[in-house]
């Protein structure tokens, strides 16, 4: 049929082209399963490279706004503070610290203050050459001297437990409410006056005492803590000690 050229060979080829064609167009709309799992598998890897580069951006622009955070509290602070990353946290019971990249080599000492960008971590209360431990809020030995940034009582904020602290010795009929920030107060021997220590969250009466029980949440995240400054102000050991001799 295909090597004959006469008339009715002619008719008939035409006839089978188009026939066959019909059916190859009739066909076409049955989808090609090989064809589909291999469009399905290549769009699966695109949307997981996507979705890596996406991580990988939002990750990149949080760490950018963190280190610009930083630098800005760098440049702001009235005292000179030193970066270092946390590099190892320790939760034993309730003694809770984090272990810095920062030493003695960079002018670290006890009792020198620590801090982020959101505020307050605690201080460091151990030293070597090239490392330091930092005891943060969530540490029942920490207490800070604290204020009401809006009405300016004074307290002690210290952790008992949980997510998180309370500020002592708020009589109950002091100014005190929700949403007050809490700072560092100027009585504090160790940390700098206006440091953000936390928010508070709620305030109750206790019963049968003069005081108030007053909810603070910390400015500071710690379960995300990567990067803190350590604050290179030098204790004044003599009112340090003077203090602790007249409380014994």
């Amino acid at each position: 049929m295909t090597l004959q050229d006469n008339r009715q060979m002619h008719a008939v080829r035409q006839f089978a082209l188009a026939s066959v064609g019909t059916l190859q167009e009739f066909f076409s709309f049955i989808p090609n399963p090989v064809a589909l799992q291999q469009d399905r598998n290549k769009q699966q890897d695109i949307n997981i490279q996507l979705s890596k580069e996406v991580n990988s951006l939002r990750a990149a622009q949080l760490e950018n706004t963190q280190l610009r955070k930083m630098l800005e509290l760098k440049e702001n602070s009235s005292f000179n503070i030193v970066a270092a990353e946390v590099i190892g946290k320790s939760i034993h019971l309730a003694r809770n610290t984090i272990t810095l990249n920062i030493g003695e080599n960079r002018g670290v000492a006890r009792e020198m203050p620590v801090l982020t960008e959101e505020g307050l971590v605690g201080k460091i209360i151990a030293t070597s050459e090239r490392y330091s431990i930092g005891q943060i809020l969530f540490h029942r030995d920490c207490r800070v001297s604290a204020r009401v940034e809006r009405s300016g009582i004074s307290g002690i904020v210290a952790w008992e437990g949980g997510l998180n602290l309370v500020m002592k010795n708020v009589v109950k009929s002091l100014d005190i409410h929700s949403g007050d920030r809490i700072i560092t107060s100027e009585y504090s021997s160790i940390y700098p006056k206006g440091i953000e220590v936390g928010i508070v969250v709620s305030t109750a009466e206790l019963p049968q005492s003069i005081f108030k029980q007053v909810v603070i949440t910390p400015s500071v995240d710690f379960s995300r803590l990567q990067r803190v400054f350590v604050a290179t102000v030098v204790p004044d050991t003599e009112r340090i000690h003077l203090e602790q001799k007249v409380v014994k």
